[in-house]
């Protein structure tokens, strides 16, 4: 019985790669094939500047990202009965649901030229003494929408350490830095590498806050060259040069951190509530509020100033719009399904790759190319990121366009599409608790010969329940404040809510595209109440 579970899930596994390797090369081969560019000078002196500010621009945001996400995780982590600790959670991953275009505008709202900040500035004397655009500006940006990621990715990690530990310091009397390094730090060291791959790859593929803030041509990236080739030159040739350029930076990158350092093993646990005796001193309790502080002000006043600008539009005339209704019903529609899919095939690749990782037996491992395959499938659920919406858009397309109307496939492909886009997202939150639970659990199940859907009912689902939650949660917002994919395929018959904020936008009815970004920011709000309703109780909620 359990032999066949196990090929079905890795079968199931295979036909999930095969898919999102055809879906992606299928829109790329239809960009060369039917492209009307030779892709002539890729490498000029233009695509060498972008790349290297690329690289520098992603590098930067990546460590300042994981610098701040680190004592934030932990303050989290070391004060879990603090007043409001569920709210903030929440707050943090708020930035993850909503599209860059909005979070932009908030983000000007306070460090833009006429931003709050700029005025309490002037009134001390000092004339525009912050410019938002440019480098600095792609910074600030990138770490607000990065940080709180790898703070609670980060955070995960450490509520999984066991409580054996946790009783362990305490009777050894280690303090605040003997923790730090033999506790905590190797679990972070562990999750490092995934979290700041992931992190890079958000940056060196970030498209709209470029666009917004990189303030001209000095401040582009591969990804804006990568748009300019298919808008303005329509040369698919040279855009598909110039992703390969991207993957090829990038996936470098991505192979050294994998050797970085190894992830952590995972120990036995009786799985007693987690109690920590740590963080209790007061210079501990005000470091950690210091630092929650700090992240509180710099995640949540662009939010403060999305909600008072929204404030000032007319929201029950924008609720009672039939385009409105339309626009939600058509977000939901699409925004569920890859939502769903992008948490059953990430949950599929993890298992697979389980499987094929696992030896046959204690003297003999698998073969290499059950590695390989467990190699490649690890591999893909990042380097669909790297495909750009775009790019993906263009070439289906592309290839739906001689079948007759594009607008009759248009939501499946923006639904497959979304999938991919959330998929190492999923990935990230999904595979370290997966592990931990398999590694707990997997043994026991097969001694007692446990399988299929009891195993699932009574032995994964409770556990895991709350990361499933959170990762479908993080998807459901990706989805729904995507603007990248129905940018290529939104009309009147088809359009979701960011892209009605879009077109508001550019027929300058900014009081209604900010009435509009404040009611997706509120949905999105309540994604996260949802995702992360299991946090609601502590980790030292039971006592011992």
């Amino acid at each position: 019985m359990a032999a066949r579970e196990n090929r079905l899930t890795i079968a199931a596994g295979g036909f999930s790669l095969c898919g999102i390797l055809l879906f992606v090369g299928l829109a790329a081969a239809a960009l060369l094939v039917q492209g009307g560019g030779d892709g002539n000078g890729l490498f000029d002196a233009y695509v060498w500047r972008v790349s290297r500010f690329t690289l520098l621009q992603a590098s930067l945001s990546t460590g300042l990202s994981i610098l701040f996400a680190i004592p934030v995780a932990r303050a989290l982590a070391r004060q879990p009965t603090f007043p409001g600790r569920v709210w903030m959670l929440r707050l943090m991953a708020l930035p993850l649901g909503l599209p860059a275009l909005v979070a932009a505008l908030g983000l000007i709202e306070i460090w833009g030229k006429q931003g709050a900040l700029n005025r309490l500035l002037a009134a001390t004397g000092l004339v525009e003494a912050i410019s938002i655009y440019g480098l600095f500006g792609i910074l600030l940006a990138h770490v607000f929408f990065n940080m709180p990621l790898a703070a609670r990715l980060m955070l995960a990690g450490l509520e999984r350490i066991p409580a054996e530990y946790w009783r362990t310091s305490a009777n050894l009397g280690m303090g605040s830095l003997a923790v730090f390094r033999f506790i905590e730090w190797p679990v972070l060291r562990g999750l490092l590498p995934g979290v700041a791959g992931l992190v890079f790859m958000l940056c060196a593929t970030s498209f709209t806050l470029v666009l917004t803030l990189g303030g001209g041509p000095a401040a582009s990236t591969i990804e804006v060259a990568i748009y300019q080739a298919l808008r303005f030159d329509f040369d698919p040739p040279r855009a598909i040069a110039l992703a390969g350029l991207q993957i090829m930076l990038t996936g470098t990158l991505l192979f050294i951190l994998k050797f970085v350092a190894p992830p952590p093993e995972e120990a036995e646990t009786s799985g007693k509530a987690v109690r920590r005796f740590d963080g209790r001193s007061r210079l501990s309790r005000m470091s950690d509020r210091a630092w929650l502080i700090i992240a509180l002000f710099f995640v949540g006043t662009p939010f403060v100033a999305i909600v008072g600008s929204g404030m000032q539009a007319d929201l029950s005339r924008l609720v009672r719009e039939s385009a409105f209704h339309h626009a939600l019903a058509t977000s939901v529609l699409i925004a569920l399904p890859s939502a769903m899919i992008a948490v059953t095939i990430a949950a599929l690749m993890i298992r697979t790759q389980r499987l094929l990782l696992a030896p046959t037996t204690p003297a003999r491992r698998r073969s290499m190319s059950a590695r390989l395959f467990a190699g490649t499938i690890g591999a893909s659920t990042s380097l669909v990121l790297l495909a750009p919406p775009i790019v993906l858009g263009a070439g289906w397309f592309l290839l739906l366009r001689p079948l007759g109307d594009v607008s009759l496939f248009a939501p499946f492909v923006v639904i497959a599409i979304n999938a991919l886009m959330a998929l190492p997202f999923v990935h990230r939150v999904l595979a370290p608790a997966m592990a931990s639970h398999a590694a707990r659990t997997e043994r026991l199940a097969a001694s007692l010969g446990i399988g299929g859907f009891h195993r699932l009912r009574w032995i994964d689902w409770p556990p895991l329940q709350k990361p499933i939650f959170m990762a479908l949660s993080f998807a459901l917002a990706l989805s729904l404040g995507d603007l990248g994919a129905i940018a290529l395929f939104g009309s009147q018959e088809l359009a979701t809510l960011p892209w009605l904020l879009y077109s508001r936008m550019g027929s300058y009815r900014t009081a209604d595209a900010a009435g509009l970004a404040l009611m997706l920011g509120i949905i999105c709000l309540i994604l996260t109440i949802v995702g992360t309703a299991g946090e609601r109780r502590s980790p030292e909620g039971a006592r011992p």
